[in-house]
């Protein structure tokens, strides 16, 4: 085959692989992730038949990390960055620094030296952003708090490495290490440091200043011309423009760029059309970025060297998400938060092998330091699947152990303000969660008069809800304790206005041991967990999505003249069918829809459900 062909061949047989191997996994209940790293396993060096090109699959899985930043970024407002700052930056700072002493205190047992130690610890200190966002988005966390707060810890490691790599050869020189030249002193090690900071602040600045205002009016002025190529272009050049620029200019990261790109398009309102252009780019270099891992790793190395793999797997599966756990808790976030963090954080990736290079390079780590850290990456990427799914379990074991949560998280949850009248709480609303969705329920029932107590886990927002007036519970709704100090007794509706997955299940079920009567209603992203909630009859189940597709097909028919019980007889079925398949092939056997000269939306359906499940009343204007 000649050269000029291994890129095509490379992606070509890669993707081939990654969708065989990723359909199989699929068949055997295994998440394609696995399926993606058996893929770059074969085609790999250390197996036979077809063997790709590592530094070209390098450079494409970068091309995967860049764009998937850029789609974090336009998801992650800088005011979300700003909620989560208080945690995410001690917290990551402090979890770094308890892997990389944990990770020293292994190097030193296997004989290295105390530099080699530093390095390899600092190695498995930082997550992979790729796999996290991939877990995080098939569990539909990206938007919730403990997702966010997951995310913008990862940012402040991803800013903790790229010092690091700026400040690693200074720190070889300082320490005599390979053929470097005799130590510096240590006001130059912390000139390097001063410096890399001070870069990393001027592209901030500059991002945050001049990109807040440039980006979004470029791409306004694009998208003008009515082109939709030339808008996806545009949309691929901010996110690869910034991120080649603030590596050569700022000396950031690639995926720190481009995730600072995304932020400063978020504000805009043209940032869904630029995600949804970038999507299928996204998903097809991501898929290529766990190939390339694959191809790093030697399957061989577990026979050889079994002890030693089996303790960095320990480190990373154990000792980082321990710490984490412990972090999170220590700054007074809740126990589910904390087990979503520590499992988010429990497996290493792009950095961890870009760091190993340099430190072997430099002299700092033994070569076989390589082995071990691209063994534990691989294999702890494969095993984060389980990871969460052991959260999920040690959740809902801890669920019926209140008293257990409430030593854990070293507070009891905090009651109802005691200026407030809790007589008046009778035939009132629990709202569980006060975020976008929860809030503008609350303000709903708040303008109308009507009673309702807020619980939210996040103690920061609890603080701002009660000064703004509001009644707010701090505490994790699935503890009888907390639903008990909203008086759920007496309460006439419970409102599950977060995404919570299975632990809304819990928390329907515990307001109905203590009020038979209450009535519910749950927002879910999950067809599984919608069919599962309706069937164990909660009063109404809503998905956004199908909520959104509902209100737009009421639009539509009343645009095209259906009558008014016509039309709500049509949107019923199609809320009760859940096959979109099926609804069509009733809607073909009925009578053709004729125009009417009126066109106006029924008595009963003025009001629509927008996608958060809040009743909004059509425009004509």
């Amino acid at each position: 085959m000649p050269h000029q062909t291994s890129l095509i061949a490379l992606i070509s047989i890669g993707l081939v692989l990654a969708f065989g191997a990723a359909f199989l996994a699929s068949r055997l209940r295994l998440p394609p992730l696995v399926g993606y790293l058996v893929a770059g396993i074969v085609i790999g060096p250390h197996t036979p038949g077809f063997v790709g090109d590592a530094e070209l699959a390098g450079q494409l899985a970068e091309l995967g990390v860049i764009l998937l930043m850029f789609g974090v970024g336009l998801h992650f407002s800088i005011g979300d960055l700003r909620a989560v700052q208080r945690i995410a930056l001690p917290g990551a700072v402090a979890q770094i620094a308890t892997a990389t002493v944990i990770g020293t205190g292994l190097a030193l047992a296997l004989g290295w030296s105390l530099a080699a130690g530093i390095v390899f610890g600092l190695t498995l200190s930082t997550a992979s952003t790729v796999v996290l966002l991939r877990a995080l988005d098939g569990r539909n966390q990206l938007d919730t708090l403990d997702g966010r707060i997951a995310v913008g810890w990862l940012v402040v490691e991803d800013l903790a490495m790229v010092v690091a790599l700026v400040l690693l050869p200074a720190f070889a020189q300082s320490v005599g290490a390979g053929n470097e030249s005799p130590p510096q002193e240590g006001q130059d090690l912390l000139l390097s440091l001063a410096v890399t900071i001070g870069k990393v602040a001027a592209f901030v600045v500059v991002m945050l200043v001049a990109g807040r205002r440039i980006v979004p009016w470029l791409l306004g002025v694009v998208a003008r011309t009515g082109s939709r190529e030339l808008f996806t272009l545009a949309v691929l050049a901010v996110a690869l423009g910034i991120a080649y620029g603030s590596a050569e200019f700022f000396g950031v990261s690639f995926a720190l760029g481009a995730f600072f790109a995304g932020v400063v398009l978020s504000e805009s309102d043209l940032s869904y059309q630029a995600a949804a252009d970038s999507l299928p780019l996204q998903d097809a270099f991501a898929v290529l970025f766990f190939v390339s891992v694959g191809m790093l790793f030697d399957p061989s190395i577990i026979i050889r060297e079994p002890l030693p793999i089996l303790a960095v797997l320990l480190v990373i599966l154990v000792g980082k998400s321990l710490a984490a756990f412990a972090i999170v808790l220590a700054f007074r976030y809740p126990v589910s938060t904390a087990l979503t963090v520590s499992a988010s954080l429990a497996q290493i990736g792009e950095f961890s092998f870009i760091l190993a290079g340099l430190g072997t390079t430099l002299g700092l780590l033994p070569s076989e330091s390589k082995d071990f850290i691209l063994t534990g990456a691989l294999l702890s990427i494969g095993l984060n699947p389980l990871t969460f799914a052991a959260s999920d379990a040690i959740a809902r074991w801890l669920q019926n152990r209140p008293e257990l949560v409430a030593r854990l998280e070293r507070s009891a949850p905090a009651p109802l303000p005691p200026d407030f009248d809790e007589e008046r709480l009778d035939g009132h609303a629990i709202i569980v969660g006060f975020g976008r969705v929860g809030g503008k329920i609350g303000e709903a029932l708040k303008e109308n008069g009507l009673p309702f107590v807020a619980i939210e886990q996040d103690r920061h927002r609890v603080e701002e809800l009660r000064h703004r007036g509001l009644p707010t519970i701090y505490g994790d709704a699935t503890s009888e304790t907390v639903l008990s100090a909203a008086h759920v007794e007496r309460a006439r509706l419970l409102v599950v206005a977060a995404p919570l997955g299975f632990q809304a299940r819990r928390i329907i079920e515990l307001a109905r041991q203590i009020n038979p009567r209450i009535d519910t209603v749950v927002r879910t992203h999950s067809e599984a967990e919608l069919k599962h909630l309706e069937s164990e009859g909660a009063g109404l189940a809503l998905m956004a999505e199908r909520e959104l597709a509902l209100g737009m097909i009421g639009y539509a028919l009343s645009s095209l003249g259906v009558g008014p019980e016509k039309a709500k007889s049509i949107i019923e079925r199609a809320r009760l069918s859940g096959d979109g398949g099926a609804f069509e092939r009733r809607r073909q056997n009925e009578e053709p829809v004729r125009s009417a000269p009126e066109l106006r939306l029924p008595e009963a359906g003025k009001e629509s459900l927008d996608g958060n499940g809040i009743a909004v009343e059509k425009s004509h204007g």
